[in-house]
């Protein structure tokens, strides 16, 4: 039987993908690319990129392109088969990695290019492909004695295993959670757009009435819109305690044993490689110089933002006692409250706004920015398989009709597909045979699907989503770089790969931008004026409270990998603590379990990384800063950003790259203004 994951044909051929050629393949491919690296570090001829690294990059896409699709379908197509299979090769995976960043012979070959004379005379993202390597190697610890690095080996592998345990357990908590109603009124308040979602997952399961999930557009209904205060605190708790020891599914699938082991392996990591810390680990590739650099820079943020919460969570707090009577603010009781306060002040609600957020068009009006900013096309094509009926497939096209990049989108929520929003990599660019491989990229939402024939309307904030993958999407698609390692967001520092996302989420404020695409689903106008300056006029609601919140999650992330005490055990909810009386305004209550869903960092890349949000924040406001000032669709300045960001990835230093681009260093002043806390 032809395995479908080894034929080269191009891109994924999804409806012939079963769960038995998963493992097969990768063993095949692992046992082939051992065989092929021995072959290449034996050769006693002198090291060459051509010899070295050119054929190590060949191996290295085609395992992405057998474990891309299986890694992204176990995401978005989850079943207990393909989850066996999936689980099934994390080991084999971790030890193969592990294996190579530790092979001594290709540490030697690539010291022997660095140290030769050809090494100067190499392409910039060539030399940067092996300074990163030299680099990889010693983090991956090739430096250590055998007993430590069978250590290493098997810490590795148990973390890869605890990482995708946690999700599925995550995964698992949210689909096996609902209420079922038939009473109407104890859904009063929630928008037609959401009921209407709640009664398809009725009828989907055979039930009478409602179906209230927790999928996030699900969720954020009840809590932002349900007057039926037992409801929000019945959703909030279901919510929050997902994956741990409270709530509704006590127990059941609880995380914090995990999260206990996987604290302990990373600072055991960290100290095999002589670091003090897993943060100080983490932190070595990345743009900052050190924990205590980072946790300046948020404290300092948080000295300025959190007078001005203190101050909206007031104004929120009278608000609701003038409102209703309520006399004391309840976590659940937040953004109900926070929505009626934006609809008194701004006569504004983000649902007043989903009549002009169509999801077709605001995907073409996407692309129409792009294409103006970066002159490039894009195309959708209609006879490419995938996954999912609800998948649309696209090409990318320059102003020269080269193709520069496909990708997929599968952009609606649904059972048995992980929570929230992210761009995956299924292939990149890189020199093969001679010409660029095109870059494909999966872009993955979580939006209120389409209802009882009716088109999907989206919310203003899942626009900004939408904007943002689809700018990390650009990152990895228009890249001209062609050794893999460095092309596209490989080998950007990963404080600096938000950029390029946040950057583009500022033409969703623009009138400009907004008149290509927000326009009324049934009469075509586009957004009323008056309708557009309420919508400005309230963007800066609450970014203070918003501020200190993602203040609380860096911090605490960051202190939780620098703190750790391997002797003392875990601190996780007793520092959670201690970060909430230096920054927040909101105190969720003692069931509250967020660290068991924190799956950034806990089942993502983000560990000792999350403050990598406001750190590339700084940058994005910055670089948008140069737009207002020349105009926000300059052909100039779009052509700047695509040259000296997109295009070059990782071949270059990240803070070398903004420089090219803004002329000086990074402010962040434009961030204070942009957030309201400066004038």
């Amino acid at each position: 039987m032809t395995n479908p994951l080894l034929a080269d044909s191009g891109l994924p051929r999804f409806s012939e993908i079963r769960p038995e050629h998963i493992q097969p393949a990768v063993e095949q491919v692992l046992a082939d690319n051992r065989a092929a690296i021995a072959e290449i570090t034996a050769d006693a001829a002198p090291h060459t990129w051509q010899s070295l690294v050119a054929p190590l990059e060949r191996l290295e896409d085609r395992l992405e392109k057998v474990w891309s699709p299986v890694s992204h379908l176990n995401a978005v197509m989850n079943t207990e088969a393909l989850r066996e299979a999936y689980n099934a090769c994390l080991p084999l995976l971790s030890a193969y990695h592990t294996e190579m960043g530790q092979n001594a012979a290709l540490y030697g070959a690539f010291r022997e290019l660095r140290e030769s004379d050809g090494y100067e005379r190499l392409e910039q993202d060539q030399r940067q492909t092996v300074d990163n390597a030299l680099r990889d190697f010693e983090l991956a610890g090739v430096g250590l004695e055998d007993e430590a690095k069978q250590r290493y080996a098997g810490i590795a592998a148990r973390l890869a295993e605890l990482s995708s345990t946690f999700q599925e357990h995550l995964l698992d908590a949210t689909d096996a959670w609902h209420h079922d109603t038939t009473d109407v009124d104890e859904l009063a308040g929630i928008p037609e757009s959401a009921l209407g979602v709640m009664k398809q997952n009725a009828e989907q399961a055979g039930a009478e009435g409602w179906r209230i999930s927790l999928d996030m557009p699900v969720v954020q209904a009840v809590l932002a819109h349900a007057h039926n205060r037992e409801l929000r605190r019945e959703v909030y708790e279901a919510f929050t305690t997902r994956a741990s020891d409270t709530g509704p599914q006590a127990g059941r699938w609880d995380n914090h044993p995990i999260m206990a082991e996987i604290l302990d392996l990373r600072q055991e990591q960290a100290e095999l490689l002589g670091y003090p810390n897993y943060a100080e680990l983490s932190l070595a590739p990345k743009m900052a110089d050190s924990a205590a650099q980072v946790i300046t820079f948020l404290e300092d943020l948080a000295e300025r933002a959190r007078p001005v919460a203190e101050q909206e969570y007031a104004e929120l707090l009278a608000f609701a006692r003038e409102h209703d009577g309520t006399e004391a603010l309840e976590a659940w009781d937040v953004g109900y409250y926070s929505e009626r306060l934006r609809e008194a002040r701004y006569q504004l609600s983000p649902e007043d706004l989903r009549p002009w957020f169509q999801a077709d068009r605001v995907m073409a009006g996407l692309f129409a920015v792009v294409e103006r900013l970066f002159g490039i096309h894009i195309v959708e094509r209609d006879d490419i398989e995938t996954w999912h009926e609800d998948v649309r497939f696209y090409e990318i096209h320059d102003g020269g009709g080269d193709l520069r990049g496909q990708f997929y989108t599968d952009l609606y929520a649904r059972a048995h597909k992980r929570g929230g929003a992210w761009m995956a990599t299924a292939r990149g660019r890189m020199a093969h045979d001679g010409q660029p491989q095109t870059p494909v990229a999966f872009l993955t939402c979580n939006f209120t699907p389409p209802v009882g024939g009716k088109p999907a309307l989206i919310t203003h904030s899942e626009v900004e989503t939408l904007f943002h993958e689809f700018g990390h999407g650009l990152h990895h698609m228009l890249t001209r770089v062609n050794a893999a390692s460095v092309a596209g967001i490989n080998g950007v520092a990963w404080d600096a790969v938000e950029l390029p996302s946040q950057f583009l989420e500022n033409w969703c404020w623009e009138r400009e931008a907004l008149d290509l695409f927000a326009r009324h689903h049934e009469t075509g106008e586009p957004i009323p004026e008056d309708l557009f300056q309420r919508m400005t006029a309230s963007r800066n609601f609450q970014a203070a409270m918003q501020m200190v919140r993602q203040l609380e999650f860096s911090l605490f992330d960051l202190r939780l990998h620098v703190e750790h005490d391997r002797a003392a055990g875990e601190r996780i909810f007793a520092l959670l603590e201690e970060v909430r009386d230096q920054v927040a305004v909101v105190r969720p209550p003692a069931f509250n379990r967020f660290p068991n869903s924190f799956a950034h960092i806990f089942a993502g890349g983000y560990a000792a990384g999350y403050y990598s949000y406001k750190w590339a924040e700084v940058l994005s406001a910055d670089a948008f800063a140069r737009f207002t000032e020349e105009g926000i669709f300059n052909p100039v300045t779009g052509r700047a950003f695509l040259e000296h960001i997109l295009e070059k990835g990782g071949s270059e230093d990240a803070a070398k790259l903004f420089r090219d681009f803004r002329g000086r260093e990074p402010s962040i002043e434009p961030l204070l203004r942009a957030s309201g806390l400066a004038a």
